[in-house]
Parts: structure tokens; C-alpha cells; sequence
């Protein structure tokens, strides 16, 4: 280990280093654009012009707009862009015999790739603070952070894990909670039955002083053969007292609706944490799982940097097809099955940092086959 440390200390950026780095840096900044224009261009590019032609909006905002869709595109295009830039690298140095060359004075194939191996663990920090800063940014400028939808259920439980409320919210905005029905269980226990001792219906609610506050409510009162004696009118009346228990399920129902680009990362493991504390056991291993991704997709930059070498090694006379038809199948197949893991996960199947590592330690094994069928 001490060996190891000594030569990295000691190790002095060469030529030839600089030659491979300049080479692979222009080819993967190539790459990114033709991924990012490819990406943009048949389904928002064509929304955004179809909107200026109609005076919708204005040319700046139509420019503000492409300009905040890039960050989402970049955390994709970065592991592809180095992948096919080393690709093009070494093929066209194997293509021209200075790989041959290279090798014949003694320099080692790890060697060769140590330049874009460094180039790969750069882009890796890079696109791992594309991911958790710059594009939960442009989702928040492009509106996408604004709560808001239909249809919420939470269930309230006492200290023995026992219904106490069920909550109905018919639809909610950041701001208010509308349509909502209160259900209060009877304290009362029966086999067959659930019974309870009243139900509250309210036009409108809010988020007070650590409750929701009920506007103008109604309250139908039960008796226990099932019907309501008597009903009563409030102007206000409050729910999740507790704590900080209104300000936690106000947060779960305005993130139900919220993707999870517009999270940072402290922001998924606190809403993960959320999720888990009220019982969403399919919600919580989803975000779990797109936690553990947020970690280990940089790590792409440096295993497909190290992919791409490889196919790009051939000898001077082979065919060059098979390397790039190899290099887009598996950029294909990374994010055609992304989501399959995702549903895995969220199932229940896979555990959550397995179906986000699954990926990484396939392209590992990738990696030696490779190696071992071209004999490096």
C-alpha cells in the first residue's frame, strides 16, 4: 500500500498522458453536444417552438427554457459522452498503429488508459454535482418543484399502532387543502367492524401554528349502533397536533406529486425518511433506491471510460464496427433498464442498493470479459 502511495505521489504528467487526455477531452465535449441536441430535440425542442409560434411565450423565454432543460439532459449525457469519446480515441490510435508502438516500447495497456481513467474520475464528481445541485435548480425554475394534485390518504396511528384518523384531501395546492374528510375512529373494538365516533368535512384547510386547521367544519357525531346523533358546526378545527406531525404530512402530500429530479440529495434522504415513518412502503424503497442511484451513476464516467478503451482496442486491420455497436448497446441497455430496477425495487424484489449496484457490477464483470477476450 505504501508502494502504491509513493508512486501516485511521485507520478508526473507526460506527453504522452497529455496527448491521450487532449484527444479523449475534444472527443467526449463532441460527443456531449451531439447526445444533448439528439436528446432535446425531437419532443422539447419541438414544444418549445410550437409555444413561440403561437404567442405563448417570447423568443427569451423559449431560450431560458432549452437553457434549463440541458442539466436534466447532461447527468445522462456525461457517462455516454466519455464512453464513446475514449472509444473514438483508441480506436483512431489503433487505427493509426500508435498503440501497437506504445506497447512495443513497454508501456502497459493500464498504462495507456491511466490519463482517461483520471479524466473518467473527474467527470464522475462532476456529473454527481450536476445531479444533486444544478438540475433540482432548473426543476425548480421550470416549476416542476410546485406541489400540487388530487386525492391524499393518511392514516393517523395511536402509540399501539392502531387507527386513530383517516385523512381524505380531495385536492391540495402549496398554499391550501381543499375537500377534506376527517374520519375519527371509535376507541371501541369489534371483530367484524370498524367503527367511527365522528367524521369531519371541511371546503377548506391550512397549515397553522403546527396544525391543519380546519375551516368552517362540519362535525357529523356517531353513536356506536353506526348513525349520527347530532352534527355540529366550527369555524375552526384542528387536526395533527402532535409535534411536528402537520408540517411532515403536509410535506408528504405535496412531494407525492413531485418527480425526483427537483431533490437534492439531503432532500430525497429526508423525504425517504418521511415516507418510512408513515408506512409508504412501495414510495420509500423508490426513493431509496433513487438515493443510492444519485451515488453510485458517477461512478458510470469512470467503469464506461474504461469500457470504451478497451472496445477501442483492436488491431490496425480488424473491423471497427463491433466496438461501437458494442458501446451503444450498452448505453441503451443502462437506461432502458433503469426503470426495470426501479420497479424491482419498489416491488420489493430487490433490495434498494442491490437494484441501484446491480448495473455497476454488471459493467465490472463487462470489463474483464473484455479484457480477457482481447487477450490486455
Amino acid at each position: 500500500m505504501e508502494n502504491v502511495i509513493n508512486k501516485i505521489k511521485n507520478y508526473r504528467i507526460s506527453l504522452l498522458d497529455k496527448f491521450i487526455l487532449s484527444q479523449v477531452f475534444g472527443a467526449t465535449l463532441v460527443c456531449l453536444i451531439l447526445f444533448i441536441i439528439v436528446w432535446i430535440a425531437p419532443e422539447t425542442l419541438f414544444k418549445i417552438i410550437k409555444k413561440v409560434l403561437n404567442d405563448h411565450i417570447g423568443i427569451y423565454t423559449a431560450c431560458k427554457l432549452l437553457v434549463l432543460e440541458v442539466p436534466k439532459v447532461l447527468a445522462k449525457a456525461i457517462p455516454v459522452g466519455i464512453l464513446l469519446g475514449s472509444i473514438f480515441t483508441f480506436d483512431r490510435l489503433s487505427k493509426n498503429s500508435e498503440l501497437s508502438i506504445l506497447r512495443g516500447i513497454g508501456l502497459s495497456f493500464n498504462r495507456i488508459m491511466a490519463p482517461v481513467i483520471c479524466f473518467g474520475c473527474v467527470l464522475s464528481i462532476f456529473c454527481y454535482m450536476v445531479n444533486d445541485k444544478l438540475v433540482p435548480i432548473a426543476s425548480n425554475k421550470l416549476g416542476e418543484s410546485r406541489g400540487g394534485g388530487s386525492h391524499f390518504v393518511y392514516i393517523v396511528e395511536n402509540a399501539n399502532k392502531t387507527p386513530k384518523q383517516n385523512i381524505i384531501v380531495s385536492n391540495f395546492s402549496p398554499d391550501e387543502i381543499y375537500d377534506i374528510t376527517v374520519m375519527n375512529f371509535s376507541d371501541e373494538k369489534y371483530q367484524d367492524a370498524t367503527t367511527f365516533k365522528s367524521i369531519v368535512f371541511a371546503p377548506v384547510a391550512h397549515l397553522k401554528n403546527n396544525a391543519w386547521v380546519l375551516d368552517n367544519a362540519l362535525i357529523y357525531y356517531i353513536d356506536d349502533d353506526g348513525i349520527y346523533r347530532r352534527v355540529e358546526k366550527k369555524e375552526k378545527y384542528s387536526i395533527l397536533t402532535e409535534g411536528t406531525q402537520a408540517q411532515d404530512v403536509f410535506d408528504l402530500m405535496l412531494n407525492t406529486t413531485r418527480k425526483e429530479r427537483v431533490f437534492t440529495n439531503h432532500q430525497i434522504s429526508k423525504y425517504a425518511k418521511l415516507l418510512k415513518e408513515a408506512n409508504f412502503s412501495d414510495e420509500y424503497r423508490y426513493f431509496r433506491t433513487k438515493l443510492y442511484q444519485r451515488y453510485l451513476h458517477p461512478l458510470t464516467c469512470i467503469l464506461f471510460a474504461i469500457i470504451g478503451c478497451l472496445l477501442g482496442f483492436a488491431p490496425p486491420r480488424s473491423q471497427r464496427l463491433i466496438g461501437f455497436t458494442i458501446a451503444v448497446g450498452i448505453i441503451f441497455g443502462y437506461y432502458i433498464t433503469l426503470p426495470f430496477f426501479d420497479l424491482l425495487a419498489q416491488k420489493g424484489v430487490l433490495p434498494s442498493f442491490v437494484a441501484a449496484a446491480l448495473p455497476m457490477f454488471l459493467f465490472l464483470v463487462s470489463i474483464f470479459v473484455i479484457k480477457k477476450v482481447k487477450d490486455l
